[in-house]
């Protein structure tokens, strides 16, 4: 007799079904923003909504008598291929409308299913990384797509189908502990689908609220729409091909993306306690106060450098002229100053990556600020990427009780996050993620180089495919060097842009719910 139970599969494609019906659905949702726009897009989206529709619903109908119990492999199972189907169906409406295009579109744009692919899997994970050059000549209804993939993985489709679907008798628990980013999962009610469904309600109301705010703040509905649906992602894309940088000359415009990217980036649980009033749980909250507090340090040191020190000849606000009076050296006005580099920190230590400036270019200091930012991420339960702000804050308690207990030997000294002591399992598990997450970041960096490099690889080229590692492994969007957060990824070869959507799922699902499928282990029967 084996060890484990057999894995249900059918229950697997069962629920797989679920999710080609739901992608189905806002597939559909496109079409009439493709007609009010007048534009000949809708029969693609149309054509792609029915295709997924018919796979979706015979999958569906063959499973339909699955035993629904569902293991924890079988979770890991649905998550994982759920992902990859949602990306390979997601792919459908750019590959459909592509051929209705102008040839000045075509040109601009060259889409093929390697190109779709990408651009449907940086925006499920909410990466926001683009592989397209001229997002502007686009069809309406094809971006809305675009950012609608950002807004439904952001709190993840596997636990919007547990939340609206409860009536399919499908466990949910091992689904949403696959799925849910960060350490540990906090439920705001005992019931796994009513967590959902009120974390799913925070999520909407949060991106109807900054909709409407980008609206009276200047931009048009379209736009404010596909922002808001970015930014509560942490997703990054965006309708213009400036990005958020377009509206540098409005600056309540980024403030309110400011504002929510911090929200996105913040534990929805908090989120939750904040809207009822419970500011003592959020305010005692050490996650939250270091995940605050560094935001702030760095948003004042960065403020100062580029105010004070920034080079002129160097630095470039997108969108924006820039003051000459290097007497004093400033090269931008002190509020602009602050604007820019708090709106950069944020969207690099969130992994929304808009852009409002090439902070690549501001100072050799600040470049390498925003490099480590790279691998911090936001707070666990949050619909951000990246390490986790909960793992630094564990590493670094853990780090200081050793010292603890190198003086102390035969004391048992636990670390304790929120006065409460943390389970050695769990400080373990972080120990192992780290661990796991730099090195492949390390030789990720190596086979990136080699798959990406069109001649001898030069140091330009090792910063390059280091930091479009660093930025898919945590879901960021933006690199630098030939990938700044200027450019674009279409000049990336074919087997280069596979492996960054590799890196891309890996970073999104939490590593371990990806790796655990490669162990033969997972598989014995």
């Amino acid at each position: 007799m084996g060890r484990f139970k057999k894995i249900n599969y059918a229950i697997v494609f069962n629920f797989l079904g679920v999710l080609l019906l739901l992608n189905s659905a806002f597939m559909l949702l496109c079409v009439p923003v493709s007609l009010y726009f007048e534009e000949s897009s809708w029969i693609g989206m149309l054509w792609s909504g029915l295709v997924t529709l018919v796979f979706g619903l015979i999958i569906y109908l063959l499973t339909r008598n699955a035993d629904k119990n569902v293991g924890r492999r079988e979770g890991y199972l649905v998550v994982g291929l759920g992902w990859i189907g949602m990306a390979i169906f997601g792919a459908l409406p750019y590959l459909f409308t592509i051929s209705q295009l102008s040839e000045q579109a075509q040109q601009a744009n060259a889409m093929n299913f390697t190109n779709a692919f990408f651009e449907t899997m940086s925006g499920f994970t909410t990466t926001g990384a683009t592989i397209l050059q001229d997002i502007e000549i686009m069809p309406k209804g094809l971006l809305f797509w675009r950012s609608l993939t950002h807004w439904i993985g952001g709190m993840g489709i596997i636990v919007l189908t547990i939340a609206i679907l409860p009536l399919l008798g499908i466990g949910g628990m091992q689904l949403f502990v696959a799925e849910a980013p960060g350490v540990t999962t906090d439920k705001l009610h005992p019931r796994i689908t009513d967590t959902a469904k009120r974390l799913w309600i925070i999520y909407f109301i949060f991106t109807l609220l900054q909709t409407f705010l980008l609206k009276i703040a200047g931009m048009n509905w379209y736009d404010a729409t596909n922002h808001a649906m970015s930014t509560m992602a942490t997703g990054g894309f965006s309708t213009k091909n400036m990005s958020t940088s377009f509206w540098n000359d409005n600056p309540l415009i980024q403030y309110i993306i400011i504002l929510f990217m911090f929200l996105a980036g913040t534990n929805f649980v908090l989120n939750y306690y904040l809207i009822k009033r419970k500011f003592k749980k959020v305010f005692t909250n050490q996650e939250f106060l270091f995940y605050t507090g560094l935001i702030i340090v760095l948003t004042l040191a960065s403020t100062i450098i580029l105010h004070f020190f920034a080079d002129t000849e160097n630095s470039t606000i997108i969108n924006n002229s820039l003051s000459n009076n290097t007497e004093n050296h400033q090269l931008y006005p002190l509020e602009e100053s602050f604007r820019q580099t708090l709106f950069s920190i944020i969207s690099v230590i969130t992994t929304t990556g808009f852009v409002s400036a090439d902070y690549t270019r501001w100072t050799p200091f600040l470049t390498s600020i925003f490099f480590a930012l790279m691998f911090t991420g936001g707070m666990a339960g949050s619909t951000s990427g990246g390490i986790k702000v909960i793992r630094h804050v564990l590493l670094i308690k853990n780090s200081y009780s050793e010292f603890k207990r190198l003086l102390h030997p035969n004391a048992i000294i636990p670390v304790r996050l929120n006065n409460n002591p943390v389970p050695p399992k769990i400080v373990y598990n972080v120990l192992a993620f780290f661990m796991i997450y730099m090195l492949i970041f390390a030789f990720g960096s190596i086979i990136m180089t080699l798959l990406d490099a069109s001649h001898i690889p030069n140091y330009t080229e090792f910063l390059s495919s280091m930091t479009v590692t660093a930025t898919s492994l945590g879901n960021i969007g933006p690199a630098f060097g030939k990938y700044s957060p200027v450019d674009n990824f279409s000049e990336m070869t074919t087997a280069a842009k596979w492996f960054c959507s590799f890196l891309m799922l890996l970073g999104r699902l939490e590593l371990f719910t990806i790796l655990i499928l490669f162990t033969p282990l997972f598989w014995r029967k």
